[in-house]
């Protein structure tokens, strides 16, 4: 039997795909509290492109399963997702290169996806351009309600405390506002508003987190447009919805004269594969004199532009500790993280991505 002798190239490859997913392997660290005593909560950046094409689905299947997974070992208490649930709110006929899945089957992928977490942990999410009119809120009316309630997660029935202005003369529950006990004494509020908010709902959320049951809670933001990539208040955008309300003008009416708003998240920005054109951070003082911390995260045009994978499985999962003041942020792929030769990848740590801030 004849041999044949293995060149050095053959070796050296070889050598170079076992160091590199040792290498991977060695460094992964899976996520975890830095503190037994922390509490979580999880941010999902816009799942459109997720959606819109039956290739990605499972991507996003993979992200709340994760969540899911690691509900008990990071004690996370909510989700949160900064809106464009879907590509087109009400599409038949996709051209298939912008999409290939209209916008019923757009609504389901979502929809099953989080129904993974239904009973798990409960989860908001906000309402962004993408979920409005045909394609992009020509008009103000969404399908939302059609494939989110709040009695489908029981976690979030119990949790649900108010409900914002009708839309288009239905109930719905794309404004509303959750109450939920973290571990640490304090309560904290949950305040989801549509996309660029008309000033009737600007109005409701003003006066409902004024009333005096509410004096005492710390409460969250979430709405879909904000900030842009390089931090400021976005004053306008073109879309034909009329009376709205973008995040300058929510900053000034709500988020400035409110005593107890802590922190906004926003998504909705990006640029294709260049993560900084997806995140906005600052931090701004509000009428009682206490700092707010604003952050924009989204990652849909990661992992191959407008037409990709959907953004590479990319979230954030944000770490509160038992101090009551200083927050951890961690940006991690459970998309990277699955695979032995990819593990390596599954955390971004430009100072960007993972830092931490204090709420005082």
């Amino acid at each position: 039997m004849k041999y044949k002798p293995i060149s050095f190239w053959s070796i050296f490859l070889g050598f170079l795909l076992i160091y590199s997913q040792s290498f991977g392997q060695e460094n992964y660290v899976k996520p975890k509290l830095t503190n037994n005593e922390s509490w979580s909560l999880v941010l999902i950046p816009d799942p459109q492109t997720y959606v819109k094409y039956d290739r990605n689905v499972g991507v996003l299947n993979l992200m709340t399963s994760w969540i899911r997974e690691n509900v008990d070992s990071l004690n996370t208490q909510f989700v949160l997702c900064t809106g464009d649930l879907v590509e087109q709110n009400d599409l038949l006929n996709p051209d298939g290169k912008a999409a290939n899945q209209n916008s019923k089957q757009q609504w389901t992928n979502t929809s099953e996806a989080f129904r993974k977490l239904d009973n798990h942990v409960p989860y908001v999410l906000a309402t962004g351009n993408h979920d409005y009119g045909h394609v992009s809120a020509e008009y103000r009316s969404t399908q939302y309600d059609k494939y989110f309630s709040p009695e489908q997660n029981g976690f979030n029935a119990k949790a649900l405390r108010e409900v914002g202005p009708s839309l288009n003369g239905k109930s719905s529950n794309v404004n509303a506002i959750y109450e939920f006990q973290t571990p640490h004494p304090k309560k904290i509020l949950v305040m989801v508003l549509e996309f660029a908010p008309r000033n009737e709902v600007i109005d409701w959320a003003k006066k409902t987190l004024a009333q005096p049951k509410y004096e005492n809670h710390d409460v969250i933001l979430l709405t879909h447009t904000y900030l842009d990539k390089n931090s400021n208040h976005i004053k306008t955008e073109g879309y034909k919805i009329g009376d709205s309300n973008y995040g300058a003008a929510v900053f000034e009416k709500l988020v400035k004269p409110s005593k107890n708003i802590r922190m906004v998240f926003s998504g909705h920005i990006g640029e294709p594969d260049k993560f900084d054109g997806h995140l906005g951070f600052r931090q701004d003082k509000n009428a009682a004199g206490k700092t707010v911390t604003q952050m924009t995260f989204n990652a849909q045009a990661m992992g191959g532009g407008w037409f990709g994978n959907g953004g590479d499985g990319w979230l954030r999962y944000l770490e509160f500790l038992p101090d009551g003041k200083t927050v951890k942020v961690k940006t991690f792929s459970p998309l990277f993280a699955i695979s032995p030769a990819t593990q390596n990848l599954a955390y971004k740590k430009e100072k960007n991505q993972e830092f931490e801030f204090s709420l005082d």
